[in-house]
């Protein structure tokens, strides 16, 4: 079936099951190999990419309603999901859907609420379904061009992960349980959009004393084996409390 003829057959269902007026849009996060992942979707028939999103059904809370569009889309339960905004600007979703016959679910005005999801990248498998042709992780510097206004909500979860680094467990849910100290300072390097002294960065990470010095290496490679590390999450959601206030 074509895209408009896959529309127009869920529209009735949609109608009957979710609330109207109301969308959900996910940016997920992953990081791997040194790189701050975004998980993007091509829909059928479009050259377009777009972010994982649905709809919240009848009885449904908005956050059980991201769990579940995230849980289809990556096959991952329990994701550290965070709302971030709410993006109810005009015409930001109608002119997609124009093609569509009047009253078809998917042509309202939808006010769309934007969460940010923080991933284990090496437990997620992208789900391609019936809507899309492909569902991949992409570096955050190499997004294409996205549809509707993806780019605008895909920013604003970028600038709410640098506000919040100092107050939510991003290291934690985006590290996987073992990592280098390079690793968690490459992680900050991209959230924050900025160089870090290498120097600097140990020692107030060290001061928190939220870390667990591994009696493990990094095996491989030409240079000495880097220590492992891990969380003391009781000790980092302590520190999370009174926030990590150092001037990055």
């Amino acid at each position: 079936m074509t895209f408009k003829e896959l529309l127009e057959k869920n529209s009735i269902e949609a109608w009957e099951i979710y609330l109207p007026h109301i969308s959900i849009d996910c940016v997920v996060f992953g990081f791997h190999e040194g790189s701050l992942k975004v998980l993007i979707l091509k829909m059928k028939e479009t050259e377009l990419w777009g972010l994982p999103g649905g709809y919240v059904l009848k009885e449904e809370d908005l956050k059980t309603a991201a769990g579940r569009i995230l849980e289809a889309r990556t096959g991952a339960k329990d994701v550290y999901l965070q709302q971030f905004r709410v993006f109810g600007e005009t015409n930001r979703s109608e002119a997609f859907f124009d093609h569509l016959p009047e009253g078809s679910f998917f042509k309202q005005r939808f006010i769309s609420v934007g969460f940010y999801a923080l991933v284990d990248y090496s437990k997620v498998q992208p789900v391609v379904d019936e809507l899309s042709t492909d569902c991949v992780w992409r570096c955050i510097d190499t997004i294409p061009e996205l549809m509707m206004d993806h780019q605008f909500i895909l920013e604003q979860a970028q600038r709410t992960l640098r506000k919040q680094l100092v107050h939510k467990p991003i290291g934690y849910n985006l590290l996987p349980d073992k990592f280098t100290m390079p690793e968690l300072q490459r992680l900050y390097e991209i959230i924050l959009n900025k160089k870090l002294n290498r120097g600097n960065f140990y020692r107030k990470i060290l001061r928190y004393d939220i870390l667990v010095k591994l009696d493990e290496t990094r095996k491989g490679g030409a240079h000495k084996a880097p220590d492992l590390y891990s969380f003391d999450l009781e000790r980092y959601n302590t520190a999370l409390k009174n926030g990590l206030n150092e001037v990055w």
